[in-house]
């Protein structure tokens, strides 16, 4: 005859077995999550992630700081050829719309320290905000893939446009989605995703 306490710790063990496997099977899926994540591009139409990164004199500065501004955020290197190529061209934009609600944020992903970056800066005679991403945190936020890379942003803190690779910053192609934004106003996240699709 079964002892009843047996019958007892066979459902008991049932129920820790059953507890354990539901548990990995959490984990997993909550990992499988994760990684696309991970991998997921921060895209149009996303609110862009907030970060506080320190300028060539030390001040920190925070994206959010410039809500009700349009953000030019362009990812760059001191080493990159196209990047040194594009600043000529970013720093006439500059020039021409600094005035009105537009800010440029030129973000260094150089490894160096600021020296590096501040000898270039002054090589080229940059006026606009430069940030240094030293240990590349805010490069790993944005999942960018290389430099240059900017991601235009309006005034809601959307990103209403990603580009990759250099452009020419003083053609009037160019800034389409920089003069529409000071033109009329941010437009909705998913008018910027659609935007993009019918490029």
């Amino acid at each position: 005859m079964q002892n009843p306490s047996d019958s007892t710790k066979g459902l008991s063990n049932k129920a820790i077995i059953g507890g354990v496997v539901a548990v990995i099977i959490i984990v997993v899926f909550l990992l499988v999550v994760g990684q696309k994540q991970k991998f997921e591009p921060v895209l149009e139409g996303a609110k862009a992630p907030d970060f506080v990164l320190p300028d060539l004199s030390g001040k920190m500065v925070k994206l959010s700081d410039y809500k009700g501004k349009v953000v030019f955020l362009n990812f760059w290197a001191t080493w990159c050829k196209p990047c040194e190529e594009e600043m000529p061209s970013m720093s006439v934009m500059y020039e021409v719309l600094k005035k009105q609600n537009f800010e440029i944020l030129a973000l260094s992903v150089d490894t160096e320290g600021p020296d590096v970056v501040e000898s270039f800066a002054k090589k080229y005679e940059l006026k606009f905000p430069i940030l240094h991403d030293r240990k590349g945190k805010t490069k790993e936020i944005y999942k960018t893939t290389g430099v240059p890379e900017t991601f235009i942003i309006d005034q809601n803190g959307i990103i209403a446009e990603k580009v990759w690779g250099p452009r020419d910053w003083s053609r009037q192609e160019s800034v389409r989605t920089v003069s529409e934004l000071l033109q009329n106003g941010p437009a909705s996240p998913d008018r910027y995703k659609q935007k993009k699709a019918a490029y």
